[in-house]
């Protein structure tokens, strides 16, 4: 979104020194520290949260998406909406606005609404396969895709046979879905993904690390696809107050991808 808005290029840096200070808001990056000079793809890799509280709220004399922007260019991922599955009780997600929280909770919405927006947080509410139809629109390229449930397979390796009915939209630029995808593999050969960078198969992904209410520990999160350069496969993984998405949920994807490497293809 920030690309498509002429906020950043994919060259465009931010220094990570550890986090934002407004007044006495502290808004930190994972790491104590901060991670240096940060773009696009890095911040992807290494999950560098300064880089996208900027491009999302905006810092110093940069001007951020803001929330409208953000939840316009989320919609059009297919968040805050069901997916259309052909299964039963979809919950649609939820993307908050500044209307929402001035007449539900009686207070303005802050640029820190913002910042925590940005990385996912505060009262954004996702579906696991709301994240997956929106990885797949960066694995296909750009293009949204209507989910539907196959019933079943002939057999260990057998077709899969595509619904000729599908909703496949090109949404997005190509040339900006190939940077997010570069800095989505850069996560598996360079950043908090590492784990999976010994598969047999090349492949690319994000983790996420969610917090909960209170003192509860924190959701992993892993998001992916493979094969790389002609994927067949996006997944999600989600482990509720596992911890770590790094160290929790990547491992999983890794077992997924194998799986689906030595039997699923």
């Amino acid at each position: 979104a920030a690309m498509k808005e002429g906020i950043v290029t994919e060259h465009t840096s931010f220094l990570s020194t550890g986090g934002i200070r407004i007044n006495e808001w502290f808004f930190p990056d994972w790491r104590a520290g901060g991670h240096g000079i940060t773009d696009v793809r890095k911040a992807l890799a290494q999950s560098v949260n300064t880089y996208f509280y900027i491009i999302g709220g905006g810092y110093r004399d940069t001007t951020g998406l803001g929330v409208k922007r953000i939840t316009d260019y989320a919609r059009q991922f297919g968040f805050g909406e069901k997916t259309g599955i052909d299964l039963p009780g979809e919950a649609d997600g939820f993307l908050p606005s500044k209307e929402w929280k001035e007449e539900v909770k009686g207070e303005r919405w802050y640029v820190g609404d913002t910042y925590h927006l940005a990385i996912g947080q505060g009262d954004l509410l996702v579906t696991p396969l709301q994240l997956a139809n929106a990885t797949s629109v960066i694995a296909n390229g750009g293009k949204r895709v209507t989910p539907y449930v196959i019933d079943s397979v002939d057999g260990q390796g057998g077709e899969l046979t595509a619904n000729q009915n599908i909703n496949m939209d090109q949404i997005f630029d190509p040339y900006i879905i190939n940077v997010i995808r570069e800095g989505m593999r850069q996560t598996v050969t360079l950043g908090s993904g590492r784990r999976l960078s010994t598969l047999p198969i090349a492949t690319a992904g994000k983790t996420g690390t969610a917090q909960t209410p209170g003192d509860r520990p924190t959701h992993a999160w892993y998001i992916g696809f493979g094969p790389y350069e002609e994927p067949n496969l996006a997944i999600v993984v989600l482990v509720e107050e596992g911890g770590e998405g790094s160290s929790v949920a990547t491992p999983i994807a890794r077992d997924i991808f194998e799986w689906w490497y030595l039997f699923g293809d």
